[in-house]
């Protein structure tokens, strides 16, 4: 098949790779022509595990190719999918702009008929008003082509993104028409060979599914750290109670671990602009605020356990902080509890040493150089003269540190665990002031 892509950002990258990966025809279009030299020659611009051998594999075989040329990728794909960006407004709600421009642009350049296929996270509502823009500009040219618009929303996870795609647990597809449902039928059917993993429904429906799964998801996430905060006051341990609560299978172990708060592009985004779109119809939803007020307030937990055991002032003190990103996995800082505390850091008069396995440069490009902010070679290195050691991600290679080696490096044999990782009597038996989440 003939597919297009507009868009190469995260969600675009890995659906025009994967898509080419069992064999159809896949051209990626975006607006930034030096990423598009830079993916032509297989450099990918995100850290995401499998990616880059499956771009790869996809260029050399001739069946994944990059553009600016938005007429041309009009002019390509039988399908037509659109993978852009949409920000958060100040006010919560998805910024429309990119996917509406692009909807123009189908207008401007559609020749013959065509399946618009919406990947980005959007409203309910979206699917017609792009249907709508389409067909306005078809009716400016003068001409009648037909096409579909369906919404077809991505459940990827950063630092497995590709195996989600070649894996799907399940493929949410929003539409009315029978014709198009066997067109998507037979574009999804090599990642549908197992059991049928297709879900039909329409398209407002499919809409609200994605944001649905991620608001539920987070309300889970901040649900568990506000019973943290209250397992501290009570002398309980959090810890035990995630394993006793987990073992019921109506709630699961799955996002029930506390920690200093979720980020990234996906939940702080989706709360929000569900929440707003609550308030459009005037549908008061008071568990949407409370679920992004409780994040908004774990993001702040470990500044506090770093004062409440160093003090207000903490001038000429120096921290070391063990990952960036706001997931394992990924370089993804987006909204990640790691700036928040850093910022908070700063402000107060600290000297950050910090170090991440993926997020370095991301954390060079957002705050360039700085004298308080010293990015070390290794998780050793960041430890060297520091007055705390603080966990914000929980990447594999934190888990089972030289402890010996922390506590000589250590000015004071402090660790702040913001996920949780370590037993805590095992650390104070070892000398460590340990503070986790939670854990009394």
């Amino acid at each position: 098949m003939k597919i297009t892509v507009i868009g190469t950002g995260y969600v675009g990258l890995v659906t025009g790779a994967c898509l080419a990966q069992v064999g159809n025809q896949v051209l990626c279009i975006d607006v930034d022509a030096d990423k598009v030299a830079q993916l032509r020659e297989g450099i990918i611009p995100i850290h995401e595990p499998d990616l880059p051998a499956v771009v790869q594999e996809g260029i050399v075989g001739g069946r994944l190719t990059f553009s600016t040329d938005i007429a041309a990728g009009v002019e390509h794909g039988e399908f037509l999918f659109i993978a852009v960006g949409t920000p958060p407004d100040e006010d919560g709600s998805a910024d429309l702009r990119h996917v509406l421009t692009v909807a123009d642009a189908v207008g401007r350049h559609l020749q013959r008929p065509a399946i618009v296929i919406n990947k980005s996270t959007v409203p309910v509502g979206t699917a017609q008003k792009v249907r709508e823009r389409i067909a306005a500009v078809l009716r400016e040219r003068g001409v009648a082509i037909p096409f579909e618009v369906v919404s077809n929303p991505e459940f990827l996870k950063e630092g497995a993104a590709v195996d989600d795609f070649m894996k799907p647990d399940r493929i949410i597809v929003g539409t009315n028409s029978e014709a198009v449902r066997e067109r998507m039928c037979a574009l999804y059917a090599p990642f549908n060979r197992n059991h049928d993993r297709l879900i039909f429904m329409d398209p407002p429906s499919a809409e609200l599914t994605k944001y649905a799964a991620n608001v539920m998801l987070a309300t889970k996430i901040s649900l568990m750290n506000e019973l943290a905060g209250l397992a501290e006051y009570l002398g309980a341990d959090i810890e035990q109670v995630r394993s006793g609560i987990g073992a019921d299978p109506r709630i699961g172990y799955s996002f029930i671990y506390p920690g200093c708060g979720y980020g990234g592009s996906c939940f702080p985004k989706d709360v929000r602009a569900l929440e707003y779109s609550a308030r459009q119809h005037h549908y008061e939803a008071p568990l949407l605020a409370a679920v992004e007020g409780v994040n908004n307030r774990q993001k702040q937990v470990l500044e506090r356990k770093v004062v409440a055991e160093l003090g207000e002032d903490l001038k000429d003190l120096r921290i070391a902080l063990w990952g960036l990103a706001f997931k394992p996995n990924t370089d993804d800082m987006r909204e990640a509890p790691s700036r928040v505390l850093m910022e908070g850091l700063w402000c107060r008069g600290a000297h950050v040493q910090a170090y991440d396995p993926a997020a370095m440069d991301e954390t060079r490009r957002i705050y360039g150089e700085r004298a308080d902010l010293q990015l070390c070679a290794d998780p050793y290195a960041a430890c060297q003269g520091a007055d705390a050691l603080v966990i914000c991600t929980e990447w594999q290679v934190f888990r089972s540190p030289d402890f010996d080696r922390i506590m000589e490096l250590l000015r004071r044999p402090l660790i702040i665990d913001g996920r949780n990782l370590y037993d805590p009597a095992r650390l104070r038996l070892a000398g460590f002031a340990y503070h986790g989440i939670g854990r009394s």
